[in-house]
């Protein structure tokens, strides 16, 4: 089938919610067709349903879950939850598909829906697009059963205990965290509860921040998206270092005991390095995308690993690691992906991996951190009413050559739309950062005009 999404982005449905296409409706078609897709052979069917922090969870939630029962298909509700956890659970518990309602690391106002096959990993993109063709299609609602057949919904009351445990199985056994003061950010979201008691039970001493939810202060000035917070109590209570998730726990950014920032760039690079060492990179490749920093490029080229780059996005990045058998790949925001030991990103375990190099090395995270030698890049986003597509636009299209020839060959030219905001990027890289710099400004303000 020929990708014809309309809803569906790079990571799911999102929007502002209680605004189309982030409503109780759509959440209810969502929710109906994904249980159509996935209810067959005999025997009941279970769909496991996990979310953030948000208020309008509540809302997404309740509407997806009647969307699932009214197809005849069980609900497994885990409440507050990170992505990750909810693509663990979905796989160990053998459901049929996994529903996480999050906006990751968007502000509280905006939600969002995206599924897990049974598997753990995202759905493909044609099925995602299999599953909006379905939700007014007639045959669907006809399908719907009566009596006993009428789905039910549970609450899994020891989740967060099975996530747990899966956890601290993926840290070597004969380390622990003794000594360590770290500064854990969860960003009011879905690892509040989680990740504090995990680095707690390793041996860590745990200053926690962003643990206190309201519906209303996920993200807010903290977490991945804000590290400038937890640099700044790093520094002030004498940590280690410092972690930070975003509001579902899909992505982590760190800071060294100086405050300094320690980036998905980084942690490839560290972990890389580390399990080429221990003969576990498999073909000696790393996958990232083409927002990865050209200095982490050079970095594994000199230490004969192969950087293979992706479209942004995680799906995308675990799409290649699947089709060329490579373990390890990530994105500079924080999203890390370890096929060893799970099926997309996640902050926690890719924090818990880079400790471990750091108590095998028994260095501190900024000596670790010091062989990038990143370049310049500068990112610029363009707010937009209407994602147009740039190819039909001649003057965007002359626009982005002209910037292209004023870089010349030594420097990095990207233009994107967000996949999860309603923006277009607009990203240099080179060695020149006062060209560099010029560069994007003066093509994000023509775009900019353009799209106005």
């Amino acid at each position: 089938m020929t990708d014809t999404r309309k809803l569906f982005g790079t990571d799911g449905v999102r929007g502002v919610a209680n605004v189309y296409p982030m409503t109780a409706e759509v959440a209810l078609q969502l929710g109906r067709a994904l249980a159509y897709v996935i209810k067959f052979g005999s025997g009941r069917h279970r769909i496991v349903v996990g979310k953030d922090t948000r208020v309008s969870g509540y809302l997404l939630e309740y509407a997806t879950v009647a969307g699932i029962c009214s197809m005849g298909v069980d609900a497994v509700l885990l409440g507050p939850f990170p992505t990750p956890g909810i693509a663990f659970i979905t796989s160990s518990m053998r459901a049929d598909a996994g529903v996480v309602i999050s906006a990751s690391h968007n502000p509280y106002q905006d939600n969002g829906i995206k599924f897990f096959s049974g598997n753990g990993f995202k759905l493909p993109d044609e099925l995602e697009a299999r599953i909006e063709v379905l939700m007014t299609q007639p045959e669907v609602e006809g399908a719907c059963p009566t009596a006993t057949e009428v789905g039910q919904a549970f609450r899994l009351d020891d989740a967060r205990g099975r996530y747990i445990s899966f956890l601290k199985s993926t840290f070597p056994k004969e380390m622990e965290l003794d000594g360590l003061k770290i500064v854990v950010d969860c960003a009011h979201g879905a690892t509040y509860r989680i990740a504090p008691e995990i680095f707690t039970e390793l041996g860590a001493e745990v200053i926690p921040m962003g643990v206190r939810p309201n519906g209303r202060n996920i993200n807010h000035k903290c977490g991945a998206t804000f590290p400038e917070t937890m640099a700044t109590l790093v520094k002030r209570h004498g940590a280690d270092l410092g972690i930070a998730f975003d509001g579902d726990g899909d992505r982590v950014i760190m800071v060294d005991h100086r405050g300094e920032i320690v980036d998905g760039d980084h942690i490839m690079g560290i972990c890389a390095q580390d399990m080429l060492e221990r003969g576990t990179l498999r073909r000696k490749t790393v996958v990232g995308t083409v927002m990865t920093n050209l200095g982490l490029e050079l970095a594994l080229k000199d230490w004969g690993i192969r950087l293979l780059r992706t479209p942004v996005g995680d799906r995308y990045v675990v799409e290649a690691m699947l089709k060329g058998g490579y373990n390890l790949g990530g994105e500079q925001s924080g999203h890390m992906v370890f096929l060893n030991y799970t099926t997309t990103g996640d902050g926690i375990l890719t924090a818990l991996r880079l400790l471990s190099v750091m108590l095998r090395k028994d260095k501190p995270l900024a000596d670790l951190a010091s062989f990038l030698q990143r370049c310049p890049q500068i990112l610029i986003n363009v707010e937009v009413k209407e994602k147009k597509d740039l190819k039909t636009l001649p003057q965007a299209r002359q626009a982005i050559q002209e910037a292209e020839k004023r870089l010349g060959p030594q420097a990095r030219l990207l233009v994107r739309f967000s996949g999860t905001e309603p923006k277009l990027r607009v990203m240099t890289e080179g060695e020149d950062e006062s060209l560099i710099r010029q560069v994007a400004e003066d093509l994000a303000q023509a775009l900019k005009t353009m799209l106005s």
